[in-house]
Parts: C-alpha cells; structure tokens; sequence
C-alpha cells in the first residue's frame, strides 16, 4: 500500500470504544515523556521509511523527548542503526536502540539463567543471507550440520526465497536430538514493500508445535522492557508510551509491563484495516479486529506522524 494523504484528525472516536483515536503524535507529547518504538511497519518498510516517519521523530526529539526504539531484530545495535541512518534517520534522536537480537547474545555471553547454561556451545545458526555476526566473539562455535549441534539458535530466516515448508527437515531433526532451540527474533511476519513475509518467530513457533523447548527474547517478554525503561530513568513508567503496529508484540508486550501503548494501523495490519496507506480504519473493520486482538490500546494512530 502506497500513501494516499493524511487521514483526518476528526475521524471522532464513535465506535471505536475505549481506543482514542488520534491523528498524529503532536496530539500525545503533553501526556508523555519517554517513547518506546518499533522500528519495522512504524518507521520503516525495510527499504524506504514511511511518510512523515522522520519528521514525527526529530520533532519528538526536538521536543526533548526521551526515545527508544525497540525491536525484535536479531541484528546488532549498530547494523540497526546504521540502516536507519541511511534511510533518513539521524542516531542522535534516539536515546537507545534496544534488540531481541542483543538480548539474546547477552543472554548467551552471561550464562545466568538455567536454560542458557544447559546448552552447550556449539550451535547451528538460521540466519538471513548467512550473517552470524550475532553470535560471534561470545566463545559459541556455529556448526554447519543440525547434527553436529548442541542447541538452535535463529537470527533470521531467508524469506523469500525461502518458505517454513524449507525449514521443516532441520527442525524435524533438532526436535530428533532433542535440541533446545534460542529465538533471537520472535517476529511472525515482518513487513515490505511486497507486503508481509515471514519471520523468524514462524521457525521457532512451528519448533514449538513439535514438542521443542524455545528460549524467545524480545517482544512482548518482560524482561526487553525493562532495559528500555532503564535506558530514560527519569521518565517515571505512567510517562512513557509504546508504539508498535503488531497487537501480540507491541500491544501485548506493553500491557504485561503496564505501560500504556499505541497502535498503528498502517503496519502489518494494514491490508486487514484500511483500503488506503495512512487512514484511520473505519469503526466496523476496527471492532472485527481488536475483539480478536490479544490486548487493547489506549490510541490508535493511523501512521507514525506528527
């Protein structure tokens, strides 16, 4: 979907329940302080940011507001960065760039918890166009044969030209072993100019499906919050909103850690949603989606605007 115009702002709330509807962040900046936001179908398509997403950004910074972008990228801090740099977003508006993809690798550096001291350190690695860079420099040697494993690990799957039905035989002989698998991106599906495709979330939820054990880091797990919180500690938690377009990461994810939340409409949702890129859903099609949805917004937004 390609943009069509602004939406309007007096779209009202009838119909829409308790959801208020705003038309652009201007609209919530007196009631906020901190801004936790997704990256993926927010600020960008992976290729080209959305209208109005940069200008909403250094306004918000401008504004001296604290933000932090949260993802479920299995990539590292500075990769992220650095792409959103190239299409058009300046480092210094971000206080911090949070990934599931680092907590992951933390995760597995540190050895804290149970289930990452029981795995052993010799991994095989699904990764998109064969990037390990993640799990380099933390003493873990990536095998190239499920056989020779000792856990999974997935970093990002190669969607297209690849399909789940491609992975099958690997996590069919994971699961064989009895292999715990690491998900270092929890997405399901993830957005493009070509529309929604699959995410590394999909291999290990079908993992899952055939009885394997799977650590996720990320959204909408606690634990990622917390280090978005501790990266604005002067923004008390009643202060920060969370912005994402996925109801069962951004939405969810914010209501386990009591943190109020905004939707957008024009993400992964929007082919459900809207007729056109940027409008605000019609009441009808919003009460068929959110009486499904795993958890509510406080707003819905129709694009990450001003």
């Amino acid at each position: 979907m390609r943009a069509r115009g602004s939406a309007s702002a007096a779209a009202g709330e009838r119909g829409y329940g308790r959801v208020a509807v705003v038309s652009g962040m201007s609209q919530l900046i007196a009631r906020y302080d901190g801004f936790i936001v997704d990256q993926w179908g927010v600020l960008h398509d992976g290729v080209s940011a959305y209208p109005g997403a940069c200008e909403c950004v250094q306004r918000l910074h401008e504004a001296g507001k604290r933000i932090v972008i949260l993802s479920n990228t299995g990539r590292s801090q500075g990769e992220n960065l650095r792409s959103m740099q190239h299409l058009g977003f300046d480092p210094a508006w971000f206080d911090r760039f949070v990934g599931a993809g680092e907590d992951a690798r933390a995760a597995l550096a540190a050895r804290r918890d149970p289930f990452h001291r029981a795995l052993g350190t010799r991994c095989y690695a699904f990764t998109r166009a064969g990037d390990r860079s993640l799990i380099e420099g933390i003493g873990l040697t990536a095998v190239e044969s499920v056989d020779d494993a000792e856990f999974l690990i997935v970093i990002g799957i190669d969607s297209p030209p690849c399909t789940l039905a491609d992975y099958e035989p690997l996590l069919q002989a994971g699961h064989a072993r009895g292999l715990s698998m690491v998900c270092a991106n929890p997405d399901l599906v993830r957005v493009s100019p070509a529309g929604t495709l699959l995410a590394p979330g999909a291999l290990a939820q079908r993992y899952e499906a055939l009885g394997g054990r799977v650590f996720y880091h990320g959204k909408p797990y606690p634990a990622i919050y917390r280090s978005c919180l501790a990266a604005m500690p002067e923004c008390p938690p009643q202060r920060v909103l969370a912005v994402g377009d996925s109801i069962e990461h951004d939405i969810l994810g914010a209501r386990r850690v009591g943190l109020a939340s905004a939707f957008v409409a024009a993400g992964i949702h929007a082919a459900t949603l809207v007729e056109h890129w940027g409008d605000i859903p019609a009441p009808e099609r919003w009460q068929a989606f959110i009486a499904q949805a795993a958890a509510t917004p406080e707003y819905l937004l129709p694009a990450l605007r001003w």
